[in-house]
């Protein structure tokens, strides 16, 4: 073995210790919540509770699941986000591929459309009255179509064929016969898992966490994704008023009010970020491949 030169220990060592540092700076508020989201709020708010739970208890738990509203939520947020996703990808993939084949005619006045959409949009009335004029106020396709694809992404996929695919591997794709349908299908999509990977989760994690939209078109609550539900936990505090309606002392009622809200506050944001959790492990390998060879390569 070589013997390493004291600088170089010292190196490595400051590399390891700014490497640990950074590692604890990010995983301190997550370790945070989720040991507030499973304390007693008086120790929580006092500060006597930073890192491990103290007075453990399930209460916002048990609060924020017994709103049946919560399980709609998820079954609407699922929805959303697997057929969003499926939308999205079928959308964006092929555009970009075929924007990313230098024989496309029009290749650069479609791209430079594209991008102008980065900076200038139509607003928010318009848009509302075109989805209006569509029929799909109020009904699952009104948090689909209108964001079945985005520029920058268009863009990153662009970028990530034209750098990956050969075009010697697509002439002579041509040259056996094959079909630009299925080169595209049968070649170029094995070809780009990181790709696919990068944008189902880029997508995913904007239909997951959309609640504008379905503020502006959705009235129906059936229809409602969690991100509506869990806004009107936290701001509006349906649950806590709910269960004070009996009336008593205004002090007590008012201190009980304060103490579930800050109760299931923290248990809300375990329960709406969650799923991305589990999910992001499985596709971060791709993630990172992913996103920088489609934002670094011209």
């Amino acid at each position: 073995m070589i013997k390493q030169a004291f600088e170089d220990r010292m190196f490595q060592t400051f590399n390891h210790g700014f490497l640990l540092a950074i590692t604890l700076l990010v995983l301190y508020p997550l370790v945070y919540i989720v040991s507030a989201s499973l304390s007693d709020p008086t120790y929580v708010n006092s500060g006597q509770m930073w890192l491990w739970p103290k007075g453990f208890t399930l209460e916002g738990y048990e609060r924020v699941f017994a709103n049946r509203d919560i399980w709609t939520g998820y079954m609407n947020s699922a929805i959303y986000t697997v057929a969003g996703v499926l939308i999205n990808l079928a959308v964006t993939l092929p555009c970009a591929y075929a924007l990313s084949r230098r024989g496309l005619p029009g290749r650069k006045a479609v791209t430079l459309i594209i991008v102008f959409t980065m900076f200038f949009s139509g607003g928010l009335i318009p848009t509302y009255l075109l989805v209006k004029s569509l029929g799909l106020v109020n009904t699952y396709w009104a948090l689909l179509l209108p964001s079945a694809a985005t520029a920058i992404n268009i863009i990153v996929s662009r970028t990530f064929f034209q750098s990956n695919i050969s075009r010697e591997m697509e002439e002579a794709a041509s040259m056996d016969g094959c079909s630009d349908f299925r080169m595209f299908a049968v070649i170029i999509l094995p070809l780009s898992k990181a790709l696919i990977a990068v944008m189902a989760l880029f997508y995913g994690v904007g239909h997951w966490n959309q609640y504008f939209g379905a503020l502006i078109y959705l009235s129906d609550r059936d229809l409602y994704p969690l991100q509506l539900f869990l806004r009107e936990i936290l701001v509006q505090q349906e649950i806590a008023s709910q269960m004070l309606m009996n009336g008593g002392d205004i002090e007590l009622l008012m201190s009980e009010q304060t103490r579930i809200t800050e109760l299931i506050k923290y248990a809300v944001m375990i329960v709406a970020a969650l799923p991305l959790i589990v999910v992001y492990p499985f596709v971060q390998k791709h993630f990172v491949q992913g996103v920088m060879i489609g934002s670094l390569k011209e």
